[in-house]
């Protein structure tokens, strides 16, 4: 089925977007021009040396690249550690990718910008470079500094997809007609409720009660997960996997 779409599939399921942000607690983020592979931090072109260091990091990395594809001075790396509000987020820029393998990532200088990620990786999922690419290019034309594409979020099946930090709010289901107006959001300190998926850095029950708490929902209310149906879930393989839905219970 080299036409299948999982994003257009997900949409004609149905399928709640609701407590599917990435879960990951401490994010690091190196810039990385260039095609990325299927299994994009072993598959790049940075140096040999470099890749072994970040596939042997205890900690979740995703690449990053401008959607003009320009490289600029340095390479830019950035730590999200998850808190109670979102991500502390500190910065660097290297002279060199080499110099990964020598940089302290507890003492680098807190950034305070917002940063959009939007997910673009093709070589895993056609979505969200067909989706995404589009996304990315709108916001860099509002947020040239902050926004970049970047590696496989999770949850291809929602593009376009898109991680904002330091909030944590992940996005989905997006293209060029809401992005714009829900990044504002999300600036503003809002949560666009219709595109959000969850807040990162925490579990999917967690991330749906916050979401159920901010439409009006019960703080008592009881969110848990149940199974969801099983379905193919990526353009990338053919593999059929059970999905995960979050129900609330009222107390």
């Amino acid at each position: 089925m080299a036409d299948f779409r999982c994003s257009f599939a997900s949409v004609e399921d149905g399928e709640p977007i609701v407590g599917t942000a990435p879960t990951d607690t401490d994010l690091l983020l190196v810039e990385c021009p260039g095609p990325w592979g299927r299994d994009a931090v072993t598959d790049n072109r940075l140096p040999a040396e470099v890749r072994e260091h970040l596939a042997s990091l205890d900690l979740k990395v995703f690449l990053l690249r401008r959607y003009d594809g320009a490289s600029g001075t340095g390479t830019h790396v950035f730590r999200a550690r998850a808190t109670a509000e979102g991500y502390d987020v500190t910065a660097t820029v290297l002279e060199r990718p080499e110099d990964l393998l020598d940089l302290d990532l507890d003492h680098m200088a807190t950034y305070d910008t917002d940063l959009w990620l939007v997910c673009t990786n093709g070589k895993r999922d056609r979505c969200c470079a067909e989706i995404g690419r589009p996304i990315a290019g709108l916001l860099s034309q509002e947020w040239p500094d902050g926004t970049w594409e970047t590696t496989h979020l999770g949850g291809h099946r929602f593009s376009g997809t898109l991680l904002a930090l330091p909030s944590g709010l992940t996005l989905g289901r997006l293209d060029t007609a809401n992005a714009l107006a829900s990044c504002e959001a999300v600036e503003r300190g809002e949560v666009p409720l219709d595109v959000c998926r969850g807040r990162a850095g925490r579990p999917g029950a967690e991330q749906a009660h916050e979401l159920h708490v901010l439409g009006g929902g019960d703080p008592d209310d009881e969110v848990v997960a149940v199974p969801g149906p099983t379905r193919r879930q990526s353009c990338g393989d053919d593999k059929v996997k059970g999905t995960t839905r979050y129900e609330v219970r009222p107390r």
